[in-house]
């Protein structure tokens, strides 16, 4: 459980540094507020996982996962390059998280 706890913080990761762009410096209030619950809500989840998981691995899993959703929503949502070398950067990052997990104590 501690594992998917990490994985949806992790996804909330996302959500807040995406949420970013759309608050506009935080001068939109209601992009604000979404970007700041998750921001909350992924860091108490990522302090749960960590109860179990180690920190290293946790915080390490949890800005690998933030990584790799923010830059596949910036391909996404803001047309960022789609170049190949960043595509391979991206799985490289992928199979290092990966890699933590299969590790993992």
């Amino acid at each position: 459980m501690p594992w998917v706890i990490l994985f949806v913080a992790g996804l909330l990761e996302c959500a807040w540094a995406v949420g970013l762009k759309y608050t506009e410096g935080f001068t939109r209030p209601v992009p604000s507020v979404m970007t700041v619950a998750a921001m909350a809500a992924s860091f108490w989840l990522l302090s749960i996982a960590m109860r179990t998981v180690p920190v290293g691995t946790a915080y390490a899993v949890w800005t690998g996962i933030g990584a790799v959703g923010v830059a596949a929503a910036g391909i996404l949502l803001f047309d960022e390059p789609r170049e190949p070398a960043r595509i391979l950067c991206i799985f490289l990052i992928i199979a290092g998280v990966a890699g933590l997990r299969l590790l993992a104590r």
